[in-house]
């Protein structure tokens, strides 16, 4: 044995039997990165498919970083669905044009793979009914072979789980899972339990979206998830949207998540028939950048 915990061994509902090694998974390793530096990660996340999926390509590499501008640490990669329960009307506008434009799942895989040629570890979010269809175990493996780190399941709790947590066992990949605000601390505990790379906590109720100050609940949500789960990282999402606020959040958060924000920027580009433009995009994420550095701990 090499001080890690066997995996055989390790308790579904037990944080404390799951060594801090483990749990970072491989996306964790870029919020412990960002803290070896005494700031929080920057997580940036952009559909794949829009404007279309080759711009889509060049959004993602542009929010990688580039020159003097460091980009962010973490792309998560949204998969757009149909009928999407969490997102906001800005991230859902972007994923229906997408879909309409002809949107494939196997896409998801060449984002992945344009994402770690830019040198970034890179997530998937998606609802578990779009992995369910194209299988659980047939997923885990096309992702894992396109370089990417795991996957973000909004919409399924560990409970229903089992397939995923045995795909993503079986191929290595890190699952992230979400906690709310309304989450009961048992919850949180079986939750953070199964989770490898870090957990997601979802600091407002509702659908994502932009909002004018940093989530008034997000603090003790993670103060909760020091105490409940204190080996596990914590990104927080929903919200934030410039420079000041995720300063704010990288106060207490180990990762802080961007959305609309950057969404927004692609969707203005189009509309003033420049969909190739990412310069909004570019100045976006540098503000957050220098926020998530302001912010250090």
């Amino acid at each position: 044995m090499n001080g890690a915990v066997d995996p055989s061994i390790v308790s579904p509902t037990d944080p404390s039997t799951v060594s801090p090694a483990r749990s970072a998974g491989i996306s964790g390793h870029s919020f412990l990165a960002a803290k070896a530096e005494g700031r929080a990660a920057l997580v940036g996340y952009l559909p794949v498919g829009y404007p279309t999926v080759a711009g889509s390509l060049d959004a993602f590499r542009a929010i990688c970083g580039d020159g003097d501008n460091p980009g962010v640490d973490l792309v998560e990669i949204g998969l757009p669905y149909s009928d999407p329960i969490l997102d906001g009307p800005v991230i859902q506008r972007a994923g229906t044009r997408a879909l309409d434009r002809g949107l494939r799942v196997r896409d998801v895989f060449t984002a992945v793979e344009a994402v770690r040629s830019a040198g970034k570890p890179a997530v998937v979010m998606t609802y578990w009914n779009l992995v369910d269809r194209y299988g659980a175990d047939t997923f885990a493996r096309d992702l894992a072979n396109a370089g990417g780190a795991g996957l973000i399941t909004p919409d399924l709790i560990p409970d229903e789980g089992e397939d995923w947590l045995a795909a993503s066992e079986a191929h290595g990949l890190d699952r992230i899972f979400l906690v709310a605000p309304s989450s009961t601390d048992e919850r949180i505990r079986s939750t953070t339990a199964v989770c490898r790379g870090w957990v997601y906590a979802t600091a407002v109720m509702g659908v994502t979206g932009t909002r004018n100050a940093a989530p008034s609940a997000a603090p003790e949500l993670v103060a909760r998830l020091r105490e409940l789960a204190p080996e596990t990282l914590v990104g927080v999402g929903l919200g934030v949207s410039d420079g000041e606020q995720a300063a704010a959040v990288s106060q207490y958060a180990d990762g802080v998540i961007v959305g609309s924000a950057l969404v927004k920027t692609l969707l203005a580009a189009e509309d003033a028939g420049t969909p190739d433009d990412l310069t909004a995009l570019r100045r976006v994420v540098a503000d957050l950048a220098a926020g998530v550095r302001q912010g250090g701990r």
